[in-house]
């Protein structure tokens, strides 16, 4: 990749870059006010309390360890909403070890000898730690903020995962697309933006420190000293100011009923590629067949954070699998019709979360245990049954989500009585390329991947059918088909519109040959739709007026 294809880049997202940076910039400066706020007299107390120090200590250590990604989807959980306010918390809580820790080493470290002094000249306790143990201990506790702000810069690329925006959203994009453009959008402002708070920082901290009244340096260094001192409240007032002007601040401020009043759809997608084509697909026929305006909210973290949005009102709709809802959210057993899925998975979702499932796009993405088509070849392997044997031979890389799911890896190993060698976690965007690579030999790939024949690989048949079916389809809150009954109207003209092959063959124009998912869903709505026949257009969604 050649630096000019990065600045075309970086001159077509210009609008959308600033937007994530304002973000970003707000994420980190409101959850490191806020370690500020609670780290420092925390900090204070220890010190004070002495046998308060190492339970203290311990707590906040602890929040420390738990993983970046885990803390999210605690917080989701127990607050029953996505967005910015889960994002703040996790990072509120990750900055106060370095805040709390250098408070605590900063005023401990100050002179017994000036604190003799401080008291032999008549101090109370409170005029020596506020004139005296605090200001000398300063700089030792800016460098605590300093470390908490730089940290968090990072921890925040994973807010996107939560539908909190930021840059962490370009990072997300392209590993769901394997799109190192992207990656390095999201990934070199990030680096950026953490150099610029740690510059701020240090020149508050500069600003601050005490000088010897030698002599009148002018105006201008007056000035620069006072700069120094509002440089990181500029930038945190900054990113609020773009947030406030955001989409997602509108959608953080106004409650799921009040959004019906302003027509306003908001969509959800899990992230990988296919879910963002069909995102599209939903989005652009909504808007081009009712008018509506449509909020996209894409590349959410995955099944369970897209419906626990779906649940609480913060998106209308998304699309959904069956065997996924059977699943993952409904644990129940699985079933191998695909007509007698989608009626219990209907009935389900109506009555225990008042959504309704639509008609299915008409493809059933399926996993599929794929092998390289040479070693099928070799080895004669035709279905799942076929790698038993050597299976002790074989390393395995599966999803994360494959990996816990009933339907998944566990299920997979009682059903055909596999053990490999080796299983590997996979994030989807670089499982075919480890298996292309040797690093694997055996994935849990998605039926209607064009990643599967663009690398020469080999589906293996379900000999036992273990999978059950998982057609997708739109699943919309009821609220949301109460107020606009035009958008099962219009997410009806998707219905059965697309098979395995032609699912397969808009996934490979993105993952292959780096088309926008916008771009293809585009396409195939003014060419492709219901017949799959490009030269009959069949919707009114990109005719010409």
């Amino acid at each position: 990749m050649d630096t000019a294809t990065l600045s075309a880049l970086i001159s077509e997202r210009l609008p959308e870059l600033w937007l994530r940076t304002g973000e970003h910039l707000m994420l980190t400066g409101c959850s490191s006010g806020a370690a500020m706020l609670i780290g420092i007299p925390l900090g204070m107390l220890v010190f004070r309390k002495s046998w308060l120090r190492n339970p203290a200590m311990a707590v906040i250590g602890i929040l420390q360890t738990i993983p970046s990604l885990a803390m999210l989807a605690f917080l989701l959980a127990l607050l029953h909403r996505i967005g910015a306010l889960p994002a703040i918390i996790a990072l509120t809580l990750y900055a106060l070890l370095p805040i709390v820790r250098n408070t605590l080493t900063g005023l401990e470290g100050v002179s017994p000898q000036v604190m003799e002094a401080a008291k032999g000249i008549g101090m109370t306790h409170g005029q020596q730690m506020s004139m005296v143990r605090i200001p000398l201990a300063a700089p030792v506790i800016v460098a605590g903020i300093r470390t908490a702000a730089v940290v968090g810069v990072g921890i925040a690329t994973l807010s996107a995962f939560i539908g909190a925006g930021g840059l962490g959203q370009f990072i997300n994009r392209g590993l769901a697309l394997s799109n190192t453009r992207l990656i390095l959008l999201g990934a070199i402002p990030a680096a950026l933006l953490a150099l610029l708070i740690d510059f701020a920082i240090g020149a508050f901290e500069w600003g601050l420190r005490p000088e010897r009244r030698r002599g009148n340096r002018g105006p201008v260094y007056a000035v620069i000293r006072l700069t120094a001192k509002i440089i990181p409240i500029l930038l945190v007032l900054a990113g609020i100011f773009v947030y406030l002007t955001g989409p997602y601040a509108h959608t953080w401020l106004t409650s799921s009923s009040s959004r019906s009043e302003t027509g306003k759809i908001v969509i959800g997608t899990k992230n990988f590629t296919e879910q963002l084509i069909l995102g599209e697909l939903m989005a652009q026929i909504i808007e081009a067949e009712t008018g509506l305006t449509v909020e996209r909210r894409f590349n959410l973290g995955g099944t369970m954070i897209c419906h626990g949005a779906l649940v609480n009102g913060e998106i209308d709709l998304y699309a959904e699998y069956t065997g996924t809802g059977l699943a993952a959210i409904l644990n129940s057993p699985g079933i191998s019709d695909p007509e007698d899925a989608l009626t219990h998975v209907r009935k389900a979702y109506r009555n225990r979360f008042n959504a309704h499932w639509l008609q299915p796009f008409g493809f059933n993405n399926t996993y599929a245990v794929t092998v390289r088509k040479e070693d099928a070849i070799h080895h004669k392997w035709g279905s799942v049954s076929d790698l038993e044997n050597a299976a002790p031979q074989l390393r395995a890389g599966f999803t994360a989500e494959f990996m816990e799911r009933p339907d998944g890896y566990p299920g997979l190993r009682r059903a055909y009585d596999l053990q490999f060698l080796e299983v590997k976690d996979l994030d989807p965007a670089i499982m075919y390329q480890a298996m292309a690579n040797r690093e694997v030999d055996v994935i849990c790939a998605f039926a209607t991947d064009g990643r599967i024949a663009a690398y020469y690989l080999t589906p293996l048949e379900d000999d036992r059918g273990f999978f059950p079916p998982y057609q997708a389809a739109p699943v919309v809150r009821a609220q949301c088909l109460t107020a606009y009954p035009e958008v099962e109207e219009a997410l009806s003209l998707l219905g059965g519109s697309l098979d395995n092959a032609a699912m397969q063959r808009l996934n490979f124009e993105v993952d292959g040959k780096k088309m926008r998912p916008a771009d293809v869903a585009k396409k195939f709505l003014k060419t492709g739709l219901k017949t799959g026949d490009p030269e009959q257009p069949r919707s009114r969604a990109n005719s010409d007026p």
